[in-house]
C-alpha cells in the first residue's frame, strides 16, 4: 500500500491533483476539504489510500491523517463506496461528520447529496461505537432522534399520506409513548389520519 506521496504539485483541481515524484506523476482523488487545505507551495505531501478493485487502482489523498482514517471508516459501511465517502468529506468538515455520527444526527448525514435515510442510519449504526472510541467522545443522544419515528413516517408516505399530517400524528404518538415500536406507531397514526 502507498501510505503517502511527497513531491511537486503539477496539477491542482477541486477533485484531483497530480503529484510528480521523481519523474512519475501520480493522479490522486481528493475531497474539497483537502483541496481547501492544500498549501500554496509547489512541494506537498499527501497521506494516501489505494483502493484496489477488479478493474482499477485508485489513489485517494488527504492533507490530514485523521481525514484518511475517517474515509477508511466510511467505506467500511455497506452501501458507502469511495465516491460517496469523498462526497461526504467534500460536503461536511470531518469534525462535523464525526460529531453527527457520535450524536446519532441522521439529518446532518442525510443532508449530504446522494445519502438517503437508510444509508445515513446505517452509517451511524455501524460507526457510532468506533467513532466514540476512536475520537474519545462521550455518547450524546440528540433529542427527537427516533429511528422508529422515521421508519413509520416513511411507511405512511409510501401509503400515500401527506408528510406534514403524518409527521404531526406520529409526533403526538411518540410524545405519549416514546418507546413505541414502528408497527404500533403506524397503527395508531392510521387511526388518527
Amino acid at each position: 500500500m502507498i501510505a503517502h506521496l511527497q513531491g511537486r504539485l503539477v496539477e491542482k483541481l477541486p477533485t484531483e491533483v497530480v503529484i510528480d515524484c521523481n519523474g512519475v506523476g501520480y493522479q490522486i482523488n481528493i475531497s474539497l476539504h483537502t483541496f481547501s487545505l492544500l498549501p500554496n507551495s509547489e512541494n506537498i505531501k499527501l497521506f494516501t489510500f489505494l483502493l484496489v478493485k477488479e478493474d482499477s487502482h485508485t489513489l485517494y489523498g488527504f492533507v490530514e491523517k485523521s481525514e484518511r482514517e475517517l474515509f477508511k471508516l466510511l467505506i467500511s459501511v455497506s452501501g458507502v463506496g469511495a465516491g460517496t465517502a469523498r462526497t461526504m468529506l467534500s460536503s461536511l468538515d470531518p469534525k462535523q461528520i464525526i460529531n453527527a455520527i457520535g450524536t446519532g444526527d441522521v439529518a446532518t448525514i442525510q443532508s449530504i447529496k446522494g445519502i438517503g435515510i437508510k444509508t445515513a442510519q446505517r452509517v451511524i449504526l455501524d460507526l457510532k461505537d468506533k467513532v466514540l472510541k476512536l475520537y474519545d467522545l462521550e455518547e450524546v443522544s440528540v433529542a427527537g432522534y427516533n429511528t422508529n419515528k422515521d421508519e413509520a413516517l416513511s411507511a405512511l408516505e409510501v401509503l400515500g399520506f401527506n408528510k406534514k399530517m403524518a409527521e404531526k400524528a406520529i409526533d403526538k404518538i411518540v410524545k405519549v409513548t416514546p418507546d413505541a415500536n414502528v408497527e404500533s406507531i403506524i397503527k395508531q397514526a392510521l387511526k388518527n389520519l
